[in-house]
């Protein structure tokens, strides 16, 4: 789920961080412009790991700052296809359901991946947002996906849309990181399902 990549990029440090530790300051700018940003094909930066080297510390003519090449590493978040991760439902509709871990969004569960039969049922003073339902034996059983525990799903594939050059007034923002999940199998899904069904064979 998390890596450390290597990166080595050219940056400008501003003059009022001179009298910082070259180090840390270099470290905070560098967050600035990572953390929190999805590389393509790499991942969503988590947190810069260490500083590998430094080079450089040119001051360019008319300008009072001055330019380094470093070398470090990075935490990514990146999901490997085929991985089982936890995380709480921020978004249920016709569509299927949208997952979160805190600290990133982007995760679908769309409703051919959704353990089947089952059905939708919407809210009241609601006319997008409900619940999902799995019909399990025959409707003998049905088991609720209502956010009440954490919900463990395999996933799927990971895609990086590219940037969009418009995008419509209403429509959702963009998400330089997308992961499709899936629930449609034995263990997953809801994790207190599967302790209500060890109860039901016992």
């Amino acid at each position: 789920m998390f890596y450390l990549s290597l990166i080595e990029h050219t940056l400008r440090l501003p003059p009022h961080l001179l009298n910082t530790p070259l180090d840390e300051a270099l470290k905070m700018e560098l967050e600035k412009l990572f953390l929190d940003k999805v590389i393509a094909n790499l991942g969503l930066c988590i947190s810069v790991y260490d500083i590998r080297s430094i080079k450089g510390g040119f001051i360019f003519p008319g300008d009072g700052a001055s330019t380094y090449t470093v070398e470090f590493r990075l935490i990514v978040f990146r999901p490997f296809v085929g991985e089982i991760i936890l995380a709480k439902l921020k978004e249920s509709d016709a569509n299927g359901l949208r997952l979160s871990l805190g600290f990133f969004d982007d995760i679908y569960i769309p409703v051919h991946l959704l353990p089947s039969p089952n059905h939708f049922e919407v809210y009241p003073n609601s006319r997008t947002q409900g619940r999902w339902i799995w019909e399990y034996g025959e409707g003998e059983n049905q088991f609720v996906i209502d956010g009440a525990d954490q919900i463990k799903f395999r996933v799927h594939n990971v895609i990086y849309p590219s940037i969009p050059v418009e995008q419509p007034a209403n429509a959702k923002p963009f998400a330089p990181m997308v992961i499709t999940g899936s629930i449609d199998c034995d263990g997953l899904g809801p994790v207190s399902w599967w302790e209500e069904a060890e109860v039901l064979e016992e």
